[in-house]
């Protein structure tokens, strides 16, 4: 099994990381893909890049967004072939 595509930077107690947690549940119910979770309060590099701006999703190890996750656009582009 490959890598999950998609990455969700978090931390506790985060009312908006909690959002986008259930909104990648429903990105990832239509594509099939997986994601997984990074706690910024387990790697100070994590924290000193993200964390003025959780959540934070990554796409193919590539920033996609922060705060709120565009449900919309994240399909789009999780479904477009890549070249």
């Amino acid at each position: 099994m490959r890598e999950p595509r998609l990455t969700l930077i978090t931390r506790p107690g985060c009312h908006l990381c909690e959002d986008a947690k259930a909104a990648l549940d429903r990105v990832v119910a239509v594509t099939g893909d997986r994601w997984i979770e990074w706690d910024v309060s387990d790697d100070v590099e994590l924290e000193r890049e993200y964390g003025d701006r959780l959540p934070v999703v990554l796409l193919d190890g590539k920033e996609h967004g922060y705060w709120r996750v565009e449900e919309d656009r994240l399909l789009r582009d999780l479904t477009t072939p890549q070249l």
